[in-house]
This record gives structure tokens, sequence and C-alpha cells, in this order.
């Protein structure tokens, strides 16, 4: 299998990168996927969201068909609507279909994104205030964030 950057999301891969793409992209999550793509392992990047822009139906069903969802937990992850809701599919489909997640925390401690505090919760309070007329969307990103954090990975 080779590595590649779908344009066509619905494409069944074997791994996922779920990440913040202004503090990533161009450092860990570019080095990691290259990793990846070196050792032939078919790995879902996009390239193509748009900042403010919803989480197509495609995505979702792209994190549903991975084998492995990788989460990389960095300071602006939790400013972004997207990003959690990418992460709360991860975890349906970990529930549902027994996806395995490994998360990765880059420059952040993980009690900060199991607790939402630090530099990390500086954003998720920013999202909270924009939703707050939304409770049930910010705790089911508070629950998953505090899930994902006590899960063993890699810093």
């Amino acid at each position: 299998m080779a590595s590649s950057s779908f344009s066509n999301p619905a494409v069944k891969c074997d791994v996922f990168l779920s990440f913040r793409g202004e503090d990533t992209r161009y450092s860990f999550v570019s080095h990691l996927y290259v990793a990846l793509a070196w050792r032939r392992i078919v790995t879902f990047l996009d390239e193509e969201l748009l900042r403010g822009d919803e989480i197509s139906a495609s995505l979702l069903n792209t994190i549903e068909c991975s084998k492995i969802s990788v989460i990389i937990f960095s300071e602006a992850y939790a400013s972004s609507k997207w990003c959690l809701e990418e992460l709360v599919k991860i975890f349906e489909s970990r529930k549902i279909h027994g996806q395995i997640v490994i998360p990765v925390f880059y420059n952040i401690v993980p009690s900060d994104v199991e607790k939402q505090t630090g530099t990390f919760g500086d954003g998720f309070a920013k999202l909270q205030e924009l939703f707050k007329e939304s409770p049930y969307m910010l705790q089911r990103w508070s629950i998953a964030l505090t899930v994902a954090a006590n899960i063993p990975g890699f810093h």
C-alpha cells in the first residue's frame, strides 16, 4: 500500500491523522507523514480543509474506515471546532469498530488535555464562549479530550 494525501477521503486508509494545521502541519505532522509513507502505510492527511468549513460526510467516513487514528494534540488543537468534532468521531469509531487510537502530545502535557488547562485550555475556553448555547456539544468535546488524555501515548 502506498501512502497518499487523499482528495477523495472515502477511500479506506490505514491511518487517519487528526491535528491542528497551524501548530503542526509543517513540523511534526509532515515528518510523521513521510515516515509512514516510507513504510508504505496508507495515511490520510487532509490538505484541503479551509478554516471555518464544516466537516464533510466523506471526512467522517474516512475516520470511521481507518484502522488507526493518531491524534496530535498541540496548543491550538482545542481551539478548533473541526478538530474536536474529528475527536468525537474517532472515539465513536473506537467504541463501535475497535479502532486503535494513539494520542501524541506535541509540546503539551496530557494533564492539560485531560483538564483543559494551560495554553491548551485557553483555546478550549474561547471555543466554550463561542458555543455556550450548545452545552451538549461542549460536554461531548470535554469528555473526548479527557478520555484521550488517559490513553497511553507519545510525547
